[in-house]
């Protein structure tokens, strides 16, 4: 078959990746793509949010099936657009992608479902936000309410810190038309985790866990970001917390779809907060996570076109999925300056001679080749990642990767997975 996939990050790279595994893909291309991904797949110029253009692409080009990565076009209403073409493609629809286009939405969403998450208010004007934040309990954490590529979140520490984040938002649009509402959420205690699930529309298949680290420092300080590093399968979910996150959000989660007559096909990614096994959702996306695509991707033992295909027809329950015995860590090269201002177009040299294991791979995101030149194009530009015995093999493994790369012109954490050692020791 011929697969087409939307995106141009480290977790199309890791799809495309997966793609190419698979003798059922004959050809694979990918929108807009990047250097990384051009080496496997034919990168094709048109956005990702170019919905008519690509149908046409798509028509032309006689392709079988596309995968939707990013958040953008679909909360655009690309899977609607396409399926009214008779395209198959893998995604939820435009309305179901409210979950995670709209902080309110979804809160409202948990809120009428009775699923576990922190107490909340929304607000359209900056007035209105100021009084509230006043009064309220620190920490509290602000969010705007569109999409915002993961930056658009911060947890407040003092009120200084509140205000200015909410003018930020509100008035000096930071994020564009995203913080014309803002949600104020209490602060949930506990440790973060990734939970993804497949679903068909009538069935579901949850997926092994993971643990992103947003925040751009060591120690979970800094600024937030589209995330840092991610490693899976993530300690904190064990046996007894991943049947709590079943039973106490991922069912009730699916009950909640079905009584509100609201079809979800593609992925959900459920981040939570964990405290004494206890889950809480802090938010919902409408897609794979990025960076927490790379080490799950890179464990799955089966098929992943078929993980991708079966559910976009309907017979997820048919797909047997297998996983790796293993751990795998991604830590994420980001460009100097980022998230906020990062600086791109430095030439990354000798990529390609780099001598890697097996069990290591650079998955690229912002990158773009140019007169032969491999060179930075965003904030988030390589995925490091590595496959191992175990975590602490995996990290090793990971970092001693990391020192083949200059990284002259990139930052990094080199804390990625410490805190699952700490809960395994």
């Amino acid at each position: 078959m011929k697969v087409l996939v939307i995106g141009s990050g480290g977790r199309e790279h890791a799809i495309c990746w997966g793609l190419s595994l698979s003798k059922k893909v004959s050809k694979i291309f990918c929108a807009p793509g990047n250097a990384g991904i051009g080496e496997i797949a034919e990168n094709v110029d048109i956005g990702s949010t170019d919905i008519e253009n690509l149908i046409v692409f798509v028509k032309r080009n006689n392709i079988d099936f596309t995968i939707v990565g990013p958040e953008q076009p679909l909360s655009l209403g690309i899977v609607d657009e396409f399926r009214n073409n008779n395209l198959l493609v893998f995604g939820p629809t435009k309305h179901a992608s409210q979950l995670e286009a709209s902080k309110e939405f979804s809160k409202l969403f948990m809120k009428r479902n009775n699923i576990p998450t922190a107490s909340f208010n929304s607000f359209t004007s900056y007035n209105e936000a100021e009084s509230f934040l006043k009064d309220s309990d620190l920490p509290i954490v602000i969010k705007a309410d569109g999409l915002a590529s993961g930056k658009g979140v911060r947890v407040c520490f003092n009120r200084e810190e509140a205000f200015e984040f909410l003018k930020d938002v509100m008035l000096d649009k930071v994020f564009s038309s995203s913080g014309e509402k803002v949600v104020i959420e209490s602060f949930l205690e506990g440790e973060e985790a990734s939970f993804f699930v497949f679903s068909d529309g009538e069935n579901i298949l949850s997926l092994d866990s993971s643990q992103d680290h947003k925040r751009l420092l060591n120690d979970d300080m800094g600024p937030n970001t589209g995330g840092m590093g991610a490693y899976s399968p993530a300690p904190i979910i064990d046996e007894e917390t991943r049947k709590n996150i079943i039973n106490e959000i991922i069912t009730p989660v699916f009950e909640g779809f079905k009584r509100e007559g609201l079809e979800y096909t593609g992925i959900l990614y459920v981040g939570l907060m964990i405290k004494d096994k206890r889950p809480s959702v802090v938010e919902f996306n409408c897609r794979f996570g990025d960076p927490e695509t790379q080490p799950l991707l890179y464990r799955i033992d089966s098929d992943i076109f078929d993980l991708f295909y079966m559910t976009a027809i309907g017979k997820i329950n048919d797909y047997k999925l297998k996983w790796k015995p293993k751990t795998s860590v991604s830590i994420v090269l980001a460009s100097k300056g980022y998230p906020k201002t990062p600086i791109t177009g430095g030439e990354i040299k000798d990529l390609n001679n780099i001598n890697l294991s097996d069990s290591e791979f650079i998955f690229h995101a912002g990158t773009k080749l140019e007169d032969g030149k491999v060179l930075i194009s965003g904030g988030r530009v390589l995925n490091v990642t590595a496959l191992g015995d175990s975590l602490q093999s995996a990290i090793e493994l990971a970092y001693r990767c990391v020192e083949k790369i200059d990284t002259t012109n990139f930052h990094y954490r080199s804390d990625i997975g410490k805190k699952g050692l700490l809960k395994n020791s």
